[in-house]
């Protein structure tokens, strides 16, 4: 007779959340029903955005709750702390498991190409008309 190695599997488990403090349980609750999706990628990504203070009060820096897209650009602003930025780099590898990593790339390139723009800004008015000559 076999026996079943996935006794776990049978069993129907209920996950209790816990929560550092009242405000990290309060973060949750407010930001989780603004993403998107409910899934296991948002749900982490929220607990752990909530964990911190600083990251707590700049979430909207760190994420865009509209498009679904991380602003990894945070990571090089001033308000950010050793910790926060711990904060951010666990939160965007356990959201950007699998598919949700093309979101973390599009962000990344989108930052990119603002930053290119504004690079070739600072060019244009450096090098002016000779720069021109040389594109053309």
């Amino acid at each position: 007779m076999k026996t079943n190695t996935a006794l776990r599997a049978e069993k129907d488990y209920s996950r209790t959340i816990t929560f550092k403090n009242e405000a990290h349980k309060k973060f949750y609750m407010e930001y989780l029903p603004k993403c998107r999706y409910q899934d296991v990628y948002h749900k982490s990504l929220v607990y752990s955005l909530g964990i911190n203070s600083d990251t707590r009060n700049h979430v909207n820096n760190i994420y865009d709750f509209e498009t679904g897209c991380v602003k990894p650009e945070c990571l090089h602003e001033s308000w950010q702390t050793s910790g926060s930025m711990k904060v951010v780099r666990m939160a965007y590898n356990l959201y950007c498991n699998g598919k949700r990593i093309i979101n973390a790339l599009l962000s990344i390139f989108c930052f990119l190409l603002q930053w290119f723009k504004l690079v070739f800004g600072i060019m244009r008015i450096t090098f002016g008309r000779r720069l021109q000559k040389q594109l053309i």
